[in-house]
């Protein structure tokens, strides 16, 4: 396994989505900043790169672990996808933008999907 979870391909990826969904969350109405849409898709965007830290911290205590909390980081994966659905429809980012979200968290989801196989088979 990789020394430094930072250097697997799924997390930078999952790692630069985030900024940017973070970045353009900040120009969302002022009245879904704070505990609104714009915060749960900073945070479950986020969720995906912490939830992959801190199982990777967890992976010297046994792959298990590690692997539910690639299950956790799959769910954070979804939930995003879902909130940049809403972002959206409620004509907070551009379809083009919201599309392209949407399909990187596809191909991280299914990247974490590989990872998880990966560390069954260890």
């Amino acid at each position: 396994m990789v020394s430094d979870v930072r250097e697997l391909n799924v997390f930078r990826r999952a790692y630069d989505l985030s900024l940017v969904i973070h970045k353009a969350s900040l120009d969302f109405p002022r009245h879904e900043q704070f505990g609104g849409m714009a915060d749960q898709l900073r945070r479950c965007s986020k969720s995906v790169c912490a939830n992959l830290v801190e199982g990777s911290a967890r992976q010297t205590v046994s792959n298990v672990e590690y692997r539910r909390y690639v299950t956790i980081a799959l769910g954070s994966a979804a939930e995003s996808s879902l909130w940049c659905e809403y972002a959206r429809d409620l004509g907070y980012v551009e379809i083009a933008i919201a599309a392209s979200w949407i399909d990187e968290l596809a191909e991280i989801a299914r990247m974490l999907r590989g990872l998880k196989k990966h560390l069954s088979s260890h």
